[in-house]
């Protein structure tokens, strides 16, 4: 599989916290990680990590962190011939982890606002010979833009993750092929969404009349549910004990882009979430996600080992 990745490329530092704090609340933090991140990049190292061939498109700053996270994915196998450099700093987010897994993200955009659809435009090679496009919120929408009407011209799949999630109407949506969100994005999108893997979830039926032929909500600890034209896939999560949930949802869009086979959609999908659930037992965002062989030994004990 032929991966572009247009997207955001952070730093993140990490807090760890016995619990997140409230509006006004000081909390002292156990410990600090500096980590690798940005959606766009832990994507594209997933979907690297889980086989594919990937192709990174974004940007970073000239501050002492931008090499740290260009490393970071070249040494995942990522090719990083198309990020661009950009005056300032590169993205940040600031995240504090509770011990209970869940965590809090502030992001300030950095290089990643910077990026725009000339830059895009360069990639032109690349987005023309993928066999998927890999896009999220954390560029300038014009970006992404830019890089679907290449990509779809040539005839790509298109994958989508609204997050963070902003205002787009259907047109928008127009030209992707597969929608992966968590459940306050789903709710966001498309109105109130129902609550735990067993309810009605005809509602993701409204996104049929934009054209988009698959819809993946994942739902945390609960699995996931995905929609296709014809039927509804339900999937328990794989049983693990989570740490750090703060690239479940980036490994498991990658893993899954990896692995996408429309005749096999739920091997794709199992393929994802068995990486999403190792990714959770450890600290950090890229340092998290699990190599090939981690996943396919996960599926193949049924997260047996990982209880």
């Amino acid at each position: 599989m032929r991966i572009a990745v247009v997207g955001s490329i952070n730093m993140d530092v990490m807090a760890s916290v016995d619990q997140l704090p409230s509006p006004g609340e000081t909390v002292v933090a156990r410990g600090v990680q500096y980590s690798p991140g940005g959606k766009g990049a832990n994507q594209a190292v997933a979907a690297a990590r889980s086989g594919a061939d990937v192709w990174m498109i974004g940007a970073t700053g000239r501050d002492p962190f931008a090499q740290a996270a260009r490393d970071s994915l070249a040494s995942a196998g990522v090719h990083i011939g198309h990020v661009a450099d950009k005056p300032g700093a590169t993205g940040m987010a600031l995240i504090e982890v509770g011990a209970d897994g869940e965590n809090h993200i502030v992001l300030a955009a950095g290089a990643n606002g910077l990026l725009e659809p000339a830059d895009v435009a360069r990639a032109d090679s690349i987005l023309t010979s993928c066999d998927m496009l890999l896009l999220q919120n954390e560029v300038p929408w014009a970006a992404n833009q830019e890089a679907l009407r290449i990509a779809k011209a040539a005839g790509a799949r298109v994958l989508y993750n609204p997050a963070p999630m902003r205002n787009l109407t259907g047109e928008a949506l127009r030209g992707v092929d597969v929608l992966v969100m968590n459940e306050t994005e789903a709710a966001a999108l498309i109105g109130t969404v129902p609550q735990g893997l067993d309810g009605d979830w005809s509602v993701l039926d409204s996104l049929a009349g934009i054209g988009i032929a698959i819809v993946v909500v994942t739902l945390g600890a609960q699995g996931l549910v995905c929609w296709q034209r014809g039927g509804l896939i339900r999937l328990p999560a794989f049983p693990v004990r989570a740490i750090d949930t703060t690239a479940a949802g980036d490994t498991f869009i990658g893993a899954f882009a990896a692995a996408f086979d429309e005749r096999n959609l739920v091997r794709a999908l199992r393929f994802g979430a068995a990486a999403a659930a190792l990714a959770v037992t450890r600290p950090g965002a890229q340092a998290a996600v699990p190599m090939y062989s981690e996943i396919e030994r996960m599926l193949e004990t049924d997260g047996g080992e990982f209880k």
